[in-house]
């Protein structure tokens, strides 16, 4: 049996003795009657998980679980918890799968090709300036493309492995610094569901964050409409746009090499097989951006809004009407990992807040910080990003966090709309950055077609900095001397 594990270096070399670590800290803490908390304890647990690469969905409930027994819970009573709180979590689970659907056949349009085609064409005009001029076209690009692919048309990440692969072999020939680009796409994706309230963003804004804030909030009299969200996320937002413009101008402003294979010569020459949009994929391509979009302005619905977009995609002829199921298991592939970890999240969020250890939490925090709102919003915005980067989601993290900060922003006098920028923005920050987020998994996915683009050092650490630093120093400022 353990010879089964003799190849196995990660378990043996990481996952084992971090495990074991954790054994030993706990036993002698226990042994020395030191108090643990068991919301610290769980989130802890949590987080390790995730870093030793379980599965986040089991990291959730497993961490729930003993948090639970050791709050002395009893077992079925974490059961019943963990249980009566999956339905808030599960309508946006279900939101996210019908989106992902929609969002595969909505690439089955053509038209992400059609416009790649049409990008890596112009190159063919040469001259200094042209190519500059080129430059700068992608950078726009790729800079829409990120901030519809959340609201207008969301598609989510799914637009990253469609669009870039066929522009690879012209942003070669320009030099462009791949690293730009993967902070260009993590940050116009994050900005553009922090900010609108349309699509992805209404998912954020209005299903996690309003609807945590107002159910937590209710305890301590905060309330937050609708339109407060936006206002509150602006600053925050303001960050993570610095954050780009900075990695675009300053940071990877210098040509960078890559090896250009044969296929991309060929891709960005004239000699390519032209792709033709028919009138009709577009017609139909455009009625069902428009409906999402109307559902979501009058009826407040994105499920139902995707749902019809998919069923008019069925009958555009797209794809064949028999091809249907095989587009929406593709959809739900896309999206059953974040559905299931922003499920389960509700529920790990009620646990915490069922071990009555929220109280005794805050209150020692507050003890430590006294009043100064100015190293508190620090811990917290910090204490976010530990956690977001550990199992790599911001619409999973909201539910985790609120039972926590906003009885102590409320503690540190801070008022509604600055708490409700706290904990959007703290729950978003490691979202870009993470190993695990699907905005650095997109962006690898995409730029890394042709095996020179690494993961942690391109995508990872360059998202990481520029998105996070400056996300966190605007809240920072705003939370503490704008928002009150």
């Amino acid at each position: 049996m353990l010879a089964a594990y003799r190849d196995d270096t990660f378990f043996l070399n990481r996952a084992l003795p971090v495990l074991v670590a954790l054994a030993a800290i706990y036993g002698l803490l226990s042994l020395l009657s030191i108090p643990i908390n068991a919301v610290v304890l769980a989130i802890v647990l949590m987080v390790v998980f995730c870093l030793i690469k379980i599965p986040v969905a089991v990291s959730l409930v497993s961490a729930a679980l003993l948090g639970g027994l050791h709050a002395q819970m009893a077992f079925p009573d974490i059961l019943q918890v963990l249980n009566d709180n999956l339905l808030s979590g599960a309508q946006v689970g279900m939101t996210y799968i019908m989106v992902g659907a929609f969002a595969v056949a909505l690439s089955r349009s053509g038209v992400l090709d059609w416009v790649a085609q049409k990008m890596a064409r112009s190159l063919n005009r040469e001259g200094a300036h042209v190519r500059k001029q080129v430059k700068w076209m992608l950078f726009i690009l790729f800079i829409v493309a990120s901030l519809l692919s959340q609201n207008l048309i969301p598609v989510h990440i799914a637009f990253i492995p469609v669009l870039i692969p066929p522009l690879l072999g012209l942003m070669n020939r320009l030099q462009i610094d791949r690293r730009a680009i993967a902070c260009i796409l993590a940050c116009g994706i994050s900005a553009s569901y922090l900010l609108l309230p349309f699509g992805f963003g209404a998912i954020y804004l209005n299903e996690i964050l309003l609807e945590n804030f107002n159910t937590v909030g209710a305890a301590s009299g905060f309330v937050a409409t609708a339109s407060m969200a936006p206002k509150a996320m602006f600053f925050p937002v303001m960050g993570i746009l610095a954050g780009m413009l900075v990695a675009v101008f300053i940071t990877y402003r210098k040509p960078r090499a890559y090896i250009e294979s044969q296929k991309q010569e060929i891709s960005a020459s004239t000699d390519q097989e032209k792709i033709e949009i028919g009138l009709q994929p577009l017609l139909f391509t455009a009625l069902a951006v428009i409906v999402v979009l109307l559902f979501q302005m009058y009826f407040d619905s994105l499920f139902i809004g995707a749902m019809i977009g998919f069923m008019i995609l069925g009958f555009s002829g797209i794809y064949r009407w028999r091809a249907q199921d095989d587009v929406f298991t593709q959809g739900v592939r896309l999206m059953a990992e974040i559905a299931v970890i922003i499920t389960i999240a509700s529920s790990f969020g009620a646990v915490l807040t069922a071990t009555g250890d929220i109280d005794p939490l805050v209150a020692s925090a507050t003890q430590v910080l006294g009043d100064n709102k100015l190293f508190g919003a620090a811990m917290m915005l910090i204490v976010g990003l530990f956690i977001t980067i550990g199992f790599g989601d911001s619409f999973a993290s909201v539910p985790i966090l609120a039972p926590i900060y906003i009885p102590l922003c409320v503690a540190l006098g801070f008022s509604p709309l600055a708490t409700l920028a706290m904990l959007g923005a703290s729950a978003a920050l490691g979202d870009a950055g993470s190993p695990a987020s699907t905005l650095t998994l997109g962006a690898t996915a995409g730029l890394n077609a042709d095996g020179q683009h690494d993961h942690i050092k391109d995508s990872v650490i360059p998202t990481f900095f520029h998105a996070n630093i400056g996300m966190l120093l605007f809240t920072l400022v705003a939370v503490v001397w704008l928002l009150g």
